[in-house]
């Protein structure tokens, strides 16, 4: 009976650990089959690619609430690690600016887009450094709020400008750029609302 805690807690850790092998392996088909989906995404329209961009977020979100490994990693990995991967968001913003200088992107779209990102993912650091504060779930739950907010901003400007100009957005249907509606924001939207999920539930747990 004194070993039964013990054996209790590995296997509790062997299921996180096959839960978080799930989940990377998910990602990296995930991604593998965004750069396939690069040569179809050169003919698509405007409205083709949000349309794949939200599709592709429901699929996350409904694997997070219903396959049971992706749920469990989901519900239990360090917050910390969720806001860590909106720091991509700085290489994007940054991408979007020197397109602009290119010629490659309209400004219109790039410059706020762009210094969107950039500012969140500089902010995500910031929360980072606030997580043992006293002001913690307050700094996090503002953060995200605004990240989700720039976020469907990028997608819906997105949208417009290529309704505007189908081929001013041309940058968006081959590598790299086409990764950013086939894989990078589905994943940065449904980390945003899986985010307020464990905010909710940390709430509800506290009272």
């Amino acid at each position: 009976m004194k070993c039964y805690p013990k054996v209790r807690f590995r296997r509790e850790l062997m299921r996180k650990e096959s839960s978080k092998r799930v989940v990377i392996l998910v990602v990296l088909g995930w991604l593998c089959f965004a750069v396939g989906l690069s040569g179809w995404f050169y003919n698509a329209s405007a409205l083709a690619v949000a349309a794949i961009v939200w599709t592709l977020t429901a699929l996350v979100l409904f694997a997070c609430w219903k396959i049971s490994p992706i749920r469990k990693w989901a519900l239990n990995v360090d917050v910390r690690w969720l806001v860590l991967l909106h720091v991509t968001r700085l290489f994007a913003g940054a991408y979007f600016l020197v397109l602009c200088q290119r010629g490659q992107l309209p400004c219109g779209f790039a410059r706020p887009a762009g210094w969107g990102d950039i500012a969140v993912a500089i902010l995500a650091l910031a929360v980072l450094g606030a997580t043992r504060t006293q002001f913690a779930k307050t700094v996090l739950l503002t953060w995200n709020t605004l990240g989700l907010i720039d976020i469907s901003f990028v997608v819906f400007s997105a949208l417009r400008f290529g309704l505007k100009d189908w081929q001013s957005m041309h940058a968006f249907r081959e590598l790299p750029l086409s990764l950013l509606p086939t894989f990078l924001v589905p994943l940065i939207i449904a980390l945003h609302v899986l985010i307020f999920v464990r905010l909710a539930r940390a709430g509800i747990s506290s009272q």
